[in-house]
Order: structure tokens, then sequence, then C-alpha cells
């Protein structure tokens, strides 16, 4: 039996080439691989004694060669295959070890292209394909973390077909989300991230429990390893729900850098929010904007959950709770509550993974765009156009309504007073519905607007919107501006005294 390795990640080949000899396996190799495994005692044979071809190109051929992927592909139950392997002087590959040039790798490493270009992988994807093509005769390697569970299979003779079709599928997944990588890496530098083909790939978590419905199958695929290394369940198991509201919570969180946030979401939209001197002083706060509402929804913390705001929580039933970390009396507060899930990411703060795209799956196919993100210029530069000036606290409010309303499903509207959001209104059909929405509910739970800071996230239309909020007190609105109604409304809030801001910038969320 003969294994050929050939790898870029070097850990853990010498142990797994020197399990292989242990079990009777001849090793062939190349390059740096052949070079490592022989300094380390391994015997192995050079491709080129093989093939009888030195590398060439600068080690762009070496593995090209029929004596390579003949040795691979050839059918082991097939006479007519196994006449032209003795005709032509091929010897069985019964196993190949191949992980690939590191090309994601290098481009964040360094942006010359030549370089870029010369770790494209040619050989060791041809070699993968030859071998899953050829799985029922063939094992295929592609991952680390199978080297000891396929010296404990060959070990015992537990290599059966469904093993290797498992491997096969594996090293596909591995030689398309390559050349994706590598497809996407070109459209981004050369065409703006918007070529004719656009491929989404991820690596599965977990399984969720089912999907949205207990009728639908439901996964968390991850790029990066960006959950792998950014979030661990302390208490319970994260749903398909769970993960979309903790998305909505965190991104939330995570808009005002390492501040004190605590924002509380249910089914993906915001209903509190407050950024204060502590965090159980802005949890205290957030729940007021809508603690009916916060029953069953996602709390996330952009610091640690102590004691003290673990018993504040536990006061009312959550479903969900995010924070950057836990401590371990705080967790022990949860201990008998079995319907809560806690789950941390391990850090100081919150972390986002700073996604470039974004996208949304319609019938038939995906929509594709640059994912929106708040410029901090949006603030600094917006226009003041009423003839009030907001003063220091209004202006601190109105940048924490404004985010949270780029994050808030459109039509949407947002009250803030003193760094806690006390009303909003979102995803309705016509803006002035929102105000109205938000207004009545900040009644019905007896809570003060006035002196309130109002932003929406696209322009107002027509003042009906400026009108409503003059009548509970809000003292300061932030919008994009760009109705061509914009006089009226800015005429409005010189009526009501009320100082307005024009940032340019609309932030639909649908």
């Amino acid at each position: 039996m003969r294994a050929l390795i050939s790898v870029s990640d070097k850990e853990g080949v010498v142990e797994f080439a020197k399990g292989l000899e242990q079990l009777g396996w001849q090793i062939v190799s190349t390059g740096g691989t052949y070079k490592i495994l022989n300094e380390n005692g391994v015997k192995a044979v050079e491709v080129a004694q093989i093939t009888q071809s030195p590398e060439m190109f600068e080690g762009r051929v070496k593995t090209l060669h029929p004596k390579i992927h003949g040795g691979i592909l050839y059918k082991r139950d097939d006479a007519s295959h196994v006449a032209q392997a003795k005709e032509f002087g091929i010897e069985g590959i019964d196993l190949v070890c191949v992980n690939l040039y590191p090309f994601k790798e290098t481009t964040i490493r360094t942006d010359e292209f030549d370089e870029i270009i010369e770790n494209i992988d040619i050989g060791g994807p041809a070699m993968v394909r030859s071998a899953a093509k050829n799985f029922k005769d063939v094992l295929i390697v592609t991952s680390v973390l199978d080297y000891d569970e396929i010296l404990q299979r060959l070990k015992e003779g537990t290599d059966d077909l469904e093993f290797r079709r498992n491997l096969m599928i594996k090293a596909y997944e591995h030689t398309a989300s390559y050349d994706a990588t590598i497809a996407n890496y070109m459209n981004e530098r050369f065409k703006g991230g918007f070529g004719d083909a656009r491929f989404i790939f991820g690596n599965k978590v977990f399984d969720t429990r089912y999907g949205e419905n207990p009728h639908q199958k439901g996964a968390l695929y991850e790029f990066e390893y960006f959950f792998t290394n950014n979030f661990r369940a302390l208490k319970g198991e994260a749903s398909f729900n769970n993960m979309t509201d903790i998305n909505g919570a965190v991104m939330l969180a995570t808009s005002f850098e390492n501040a004190p946030v605590v924002a509380i979401v249910k089914h993906s939209n915001p209903c509190g929010l407050a950024v204060k001197d502590s965090l159980l002083e802005s949890y205290v706060e957030a729940l007021k904007c809508d603690p009916i509402s916060a029953y069953g929804g996602v709390v996330a913390i952009n610091g640690t959950l102590d004691r003290a705001l673990a018993r504040k929580i536990n006061e009312i039933y959550v479903e969900v709770i995010i924070a950057a970390n836990v401590d371990d009396d705080a967790l022990a507060v949860f201990e008998n509550k079995k319907r809560i899930k806690i789950f941390t990411q391990d850090n100081k703060f919150l972390v986002r993974a700073g996604d470039r795209f974004d996208f949304k799956h319609i019938d038939g196919g995906f929509v594709f765009q640059e994912r929106d993100v708040v410029n901090d210029d949006e603030l600094k530069n917006m226009k003041q156009m009423s003839k009030k000036h907001a003063n220091e606290n209004q202006l601190k409010d109105a940048q924490i309504a404004w985010k949270v309303a780029a994050l808030t499903k459109s039509n949407c509207v947002v009250y803030v007073k003193d760094g806690a959001m006390v009303a909003i209104g979102m995803g309705m059909t016509s803006r002035v519905d929102a105000a109205r929405a938000a207004v009545a509910k900040a009644k019905e739970l007896d809570l003060d607007l006035h002196g309130c800071v109002l932003a929406s996230e696209a322009f107002f239309p027509f003042r009906d919107s400026v009108d409503i909020a003059s009548k509970v007190g809000v003292k300061c609105v932030i919008e994009p501006g760009g109705s061509i109604r914009d006089d009226e409304v800015i005429e409005a809030a010189n009526e009501h005294g009320m100082s307005l801001y024009f940032t340019g910038v609309r932030h639909f969320l649908h």
C-alpha cells in the first residue's frame, strides 16, 4: 500500500506518516513535505523518483504525471484498468493526503499579486479531485483533524465505504471552497466584488434543533471560523431563531465601541437599548422601553455578566443572554432556570465578524450588496437645518438613536432620552404609522418622551411625523434628508422649536 503525502500545513504530518509506516505503508512525497519527513526519520520516496521527471517551472509542475494520477485513478476492480496500469508501469496510490497552498493567508499577508498568484495550488486540487473520484479504492485526506481516526480505522480494518464516502465529500468541499476563495478574491480585486459569479460558503458549526419552525431543518454555518473562535454555549443550545436574534442584538450592542451597552431584542428588532455608566444601569434603563416585548427576548451585554446584573435579569424571563464574558457566580444565578440559554464570546467586549458583504435569499436566487455600516463621519458632518442648536446631551442621544435606527427594520423611528431608548416604531408600511405606534406604546407604559431625540433611518416624506413628535416633547430630530418636502419638515421643526439635523445618508433595512 502506498500513500502520497504533500501538504502545505505540516502540523501532525510527521506523526501521521510514521503511523502509516508502522502499518506497512510506503510513503511518497514532494518538496518541503518530503524534506521534513526524511529529516524526522520517515523513509519517504520522492515523487520525482516515481515519475522519472524532475520538478519543473519553480515547482509548478511535479505531480501532474500519469504515474501519479494513473496510480490514483485506476479502478482496482476493473480488469482493463488493472491491465493498463501494468502495461504502463503504474503502481497504485491508495491514500492521498493533501492540503493546499495557503492562498487566503497569502492575500491577508501581502498585496503583491505575483506572490498571490504563486500561491494558487494546481497539482494539489488535481490530486484531491482524482482521489475523491476514486474514493472506493483511495482514501482522500484533506484535514489534519482526521489523521488519528484514519490511522485507527486502518489499524482496525474499519475504513469502510461510508467512511471513505464521507472523506470524499469533505475533499470536494475543500477544493470547492478553495476555488471559490480564489474567484471571490479576483472579483473583489478587479471587479469591486461584483463579478459574473459570487460564491458564498461556510463551515458547519452545529445543527439547530430545527429551522424557524419545527418542520424545517436548520444549521449554523460560519465564515472564517468566527463562531468557533467567538461563541460558546454556557447553558442551553442555540436555535435557528436564537441565532438570528443574537445577531441583531450583538450588532446593536457593538455599535458603541467599548461603552457599557445593553441591547434587548425580540424577533430581530430592538425593544430596549441603553448606554449608561454601568451595565447594570444600562440594563435597567433598556428594559423600561418595552418590558412586555423583552419577555422571552434576547439580551446582549457588551462586557461582563456579573452576579448583580444576573440577579436583575433573572427577575423576568428572557430566553437568551449573549455576553462578552460571564462570571461563574453569575452563571450560578440561573442554575435552576431550565429554559434560559446563555452564551459568551469569551472576550472583554462583544465583537463583530466585520463581514464586508451582505446577502439575502429571494425565490430563485439571492441579492448581494456591500454591507451597510454607520460611518462616524455621518454624525460628525451632519448639517444643522433648523434655527435651533441641539445641546451636548441631545447630540449624544442623537448618535445613539441614529445607530439604532440603522439596525432596525424600515420604516422605523427611534426615540432616545438620556442615553436610553424610550420608544420605537419599526417595520411599518408608513413612517407616520411608525411614529404613532412608538408614541402609543410609550404612553401605554407611562414613559415620558419630553426632551428626547427622534431618529428616522430615511427621510420624512411629510411633516406629519415631526408634528407628532412635537406633541410628546421631542427636542431634536436626526434624519437623512432628501425629500422633495424637506422645506416643509424644516419649517415644522422651526415652528415647534426643535433642532433638526440631516446626515445625507439613508439606512434602509429590509
